[in-house]
């Protein structure tokens, strides 16, 4: 009953987070030349209408399990993930086969864009992968978790009912993303490490790649 009592007080994760770092994500593949990306209104559009479902499609409760939810979720990260990873194929495919790109400044403007929807969708990735995502997250022992935040790390932290919401994996992605590894928030599955590898990857195409093209172009 105490252990009911204190979950009654953990923080709900609010919806509102995602759909705006999503907004931010969509506006940035609005922004991008026509001749890097997919679909351009169609999957915004797409987008769009996912994340308005997620707000009718997610309990209320701070503890759930809803399959449609994380159907839901999942559509719109997937879809999300593909126009920018085709971003990021069509403009390392021009680099590769030696196309004559004039234009540093669009180049390295579409590299920052690609990167940071890069961090954004991880983000993104990783709270719905942790633990079986939000719902499920915020009932489970923190030796269940895909991840191990350094507030778990000490037993007498203050907080012994904290969890992470999703302010917290945007810091996790935005820190793999830059520094190509975790900082203090450590990967615990197998799966986890997968996909901040996969995240480490693409960072480093598009730093190592096409910005460092971008910038031989300029100079």
């Amino acid at each position: 009953m105490s252990g009911f009592l204190r979950n009654k007080h953990l923080p709900h994760d609010p919806v509102s987070h995602v759909q705006i770092a999503m907004l931010v994500a969509i506006g940035l593949q609005l922004t991008l030349p026509d001749r890097f990306s997919v679909g351009r209104y169609v999957v915004p559009l797409i987008e769009v209408l996912l994340l308005i479902f997620l707000s009718y499609t997610t309990p209320k409760k701070r503890t759930f399990r809803s399959p449609l939810r994380r159907l839901n979720v999942f559509l719109l990260i997937a879809i999300s993930s593909a126009g920018n990873a085709y971003s990021l194929g069509v403009i390392t495919s021009q680099l590769l086969k030696g196309q004559h790109l004039t234009d540093g400044r669009a180049l390295i403007l579409a590299a920052i864009n690609i990167f940071l929807t890069n961090i954004i969708l991880f983000a993104l990735w990783y709270w719905e992968m942790d633990g079986g995502g939000p719902g499920e997250r915020m009932r489970i022992a923190k030796y269940e978790q895909d991840f191990l935040f350094p507030q778990h790390h000490n037993e007498d932290y203050k907080h012994p009912d904290w969890r992470p919401l999703f302010v917290d994996y945007l810091y996790v992605s935005s820190t793999n993303a830059m520094t190509f590894g975790p900082a203090d928030t450590k990967p615990l599955s197998r799966r986890a490490k997968m996909l901040m590898l996969l995240q480490s990857m693409i960072s480093l195409v598009v730093v190592a790649l096409v910005a460092a093209r971008a910038v031989g172009i300029l100079n």
